[in-house]
Formats: structure tokens, sequence, C-alpha cells
């Protein structure tokens, strides 16, 4: 092949490639927006504990975050609202960080490759904890009946909301509800 017909070659598949892009960017566009409310339970349960690993084989144990707001949440990659609640998690987790909080965020079932890839493709990666729940027995430990489900625990270790599906973390309405408990 020439010079020239090289250039034409990957303009050509510049152009395809974003072609195959296009319906999936315009699905994203088209998705309903995120909801924003968090469910109060009735009364405080205690949320089971757990020991987790990272990609990286640390463990994180739910009892070392005694005294500090967690957010607890239950994703897989392959779901399209927990995809779209990440970036949102992140922004949170940047704003209250240096606070009495954490997110911790429990992958249902996949393995390091499939969610490195996946945080990969997102314009800013998660910093908060990213634990593989690789059988799915914390989820069935909280309940979890579909994904994502995520559970605000206060600072004694008590499940004091709840979100079956996805959220956006960053809204104002959550900020404040997660204050208060920080305030508690």
């Amino acid at each position: 092949m020439t010079k020239r017909t090289v250039m034409p070659i990957k303009l050509l598949s510049i152009m395809l490639c974003s072609l195959l892009l296009l319906p999936a960017q315009a699905a994203e566009r088209d998705q309903p927006k995120l909801g924003y409310t968090l469910t109060a339970l009735s009364k405080p349960v205690p949320a089971p504990g757990f020991t987790l690993e990272d990609m990286d084989g640390k463990k994180f144990s739910l009892k070392a975050y005694r005294g500090k707001v967690v957010l607890l949440n239950f994703w897989a990659t392959w779901c399209p609202p927990c995809r779209r609640e990440m970036p949102s998690m992140e922004r949170l987790y940047q704003n209250f960080k240096d606070k009495d909080f954490v997110v911790l965020a429990a992958n249902q079932m996949e393995d390091g490759d499939q969610v490195f890839t996946y945080t990969a493709e997102l314009q800013v990666a998660p910093t908060f904890p990213i634990l593989f729940d690789k059988n799915s027995d914390v989820a069935r430990a909280y309940g979890v009946m579909g994904l994502p489900t995520t559970y605000l625990i206060d600072k004694k270790g008590n499940m004091r909301f709840r979100a079956i599906g996805g959220r956006d973390f960053d809204h104002p309405e959550v900020k404040k509800q997660i204050l208060q408990l920080m305030k508690e």
C-alpha cells in the first residue's frame, strides 16, 4: 500500500467506528434522568458485616468503617443504570471523602478484567474502593433482588436508607441525607 491509500483507509476506519458508536450514544441520551430519592427504612437495621477484596486482593471490612457514613452500592458492568450512576458516585465521594464518609461498590459476579475494562472507559475512573462479591453472598445477606441496589449505612453500622435502581448520587437531596447522618 502506498501512503496515499493508507490515509483514506485510516479515515474510513475512524468514520466507521464513529458510525457504530452513534446508536449507543443516542441510546444513552434517550435514557430517563436518574432519580435521586433514597427511601428511609422504617427503623434502623444492623448492616450485615462482610469482608471483600478489591482488584489487588486488599481486604475491606465493613466493620473498619464504623464511625463513618457508608454508601454501599451493589452493581455490575453489564447493568445500564449501574454504569450511568457510577460517575455521580465518584463526584459524591470526591465531595465528602475528607469527612466521615466512604463509598464501597460491591461488584457482582464479575472478574477484575471486566471491571478494569469498564472503569477505563469512564471519563474519570472511580477512586473509591471497588470490591468483588464473586458469589453474591454479601448481596444475598442484604436482600438485594436487582441491580443496582444501594444502602446508606450510618456511623453505628445501621442501614438507614435504600435505593433500588439508578440514582444521581451527586444530587443535593442525597447530599443532604448524608450530611444529616454525619451529624448524628
